[in-house]
């Protein structure tokens, strides 16, 4: 049993009065037993921060998530079994959930990619069931399929609305990528849960805003993209869309597309950008406490995560003790003091 002691709370809508909060193990706890004492006055104690779309490539990642206060990281799209069984369940480390194998179309920068199996490719509505089977008996936690414009390479409409209906009815949910207008259109059309990033140029359309559910759009890979291609410019429209997704009041999650894969456009530190992203909402009209919630609250929600996101008895002690006031200044999520992944400090 650990207890921290006068430490404001971030409790999803502000931070609290001084209080303590008690770590048992791997859990919160409502009540003290003995054990170690850390004053907390001065600080901040938040739920440890959850990326909502990273690319995992090694025990690194964890490691580098681990550091920065980021205790779950959701994978969008790891090719290896072996390598995921090998990242889940690390004492001390960064907890992971998994799309595994993403459903990808026949063309476009996916189905280049090293390392992406034959299986991925999905053409035929047909083969959507079996495709779900496949990654339900893989163990992947819900279902990735990366979408482009009609005609722009990815699985087209039938497919996807094949893919999302076998996924419904396995229980998964659906995470859609859709980096252009067209593709977003089409994951709302396919009827998907989640769609990430927020497409460089023109915002999304007036229609769509209204249809979104959850998104993930992940401003710092896109304003990476802009910029690593000459043209910083066409971040402006991926802010405005998370300006107005976030008015049309669509739930806006916090994701990076943290990555080091070969021939991506741009690569993302993991750990470190979750808080270029949070700093990134802020800029497109969330509120501080808004951001917060991105990265806690809201992907524990919607991910089905029910053991974390808060921080209360019985939940498990993922915690980011901080040096300052993130919600007077978001930047302050960067001063951090002291890390928890399930009970385990760093």
């Amino acid at each position: 049993m650990t207890a921290i002691t006068n430490v404001r709370v971030f409790d999803g809508a502000g931070l609290t009065e001084p209080r303590t909060v008690f770590v048992d193990g791997g859990r919160l706890s409502g009540e003290a037993t003995g054990g170690p004492v850390l004053d907390g006055t001065g600080q901040v104690l938040l739920p440890g921060l959850i990326d909502a779309h990273v690319h995992l490539h090694g025990r690194e990642n964890l490691e580098q998530f681990a550091r920065y206060g980021v205790t779950t990281a959701l994978d969008m799209a790891t090719t290896s079994a072996a390598l995921l069984a090998g990242l889940r369940n690390q004492p001390g480390l960064t907890d992971i959930r998994s799309a595994g194998v993403p459903a990808i179309g026949p063309g476009g920068m996916h189905a280049r990619m090293p390392g992406m199996p034959a299986e991925a490719v999905i053409t035929d509505p047909a083969r959507a069931a079996d495709f779900v089977a496949a990654r339900t008996a893989a163990g992947s936690d819900y279902l990735k399929i990366v979408l482009e414009a009609p005609g722009g390479g990815g699985p087209e409409l039938p497919v996807a609305r094949a893919l999302t209906e076998a996924a419904h009815a396995a229980g998964l949910l659906v995470v859609a990528h859709a980096a252009s207008t067209g593709a977003y259109t089409m994951a709302l059309d396919a009827g998907v849960d989640v769609v990430t990033h927020a497409p460089l140029g023109p915002p999304i359309a007036d229609g769509d805003l209204t249809r979104a559910k959850i998104v993930v759009p992940t401003l710092t890979m896109m304003k990476g993209i802009a910029t690593a291609t000459g043209r910083p410019q066409l971040y402006a429209g991926a802010a405005t869309s998370v300006t107005m997704l976030h008015r049309a009041g669509v739930a806006v999650l916090a994701g990076t597309d943290a990555n080091a894969a070969p021939g991506v456009p741009f690569s993302v530190a993991h750990g470190a950008s979750l808080h270029d992203e949070l700093e990134l909402l802020v800029a497109a009209g969330l509120s501080t406490v808004e951001a917060l919630r991105a990265a806690t609250v809201l992907p524990a929600k919607h991910f089905g995560l029910t053991d974390r996101g808060a921080i209360r008895p019985g939940l498990r002690a993922d915690l980011l003790l901080l040096d300052g006031d993130p919600v007077a200044d978001i930047r302050a999520t960067r001063a951090i003091s002291r890390v928890w992944c399930a009970g385990v400090e760093l």
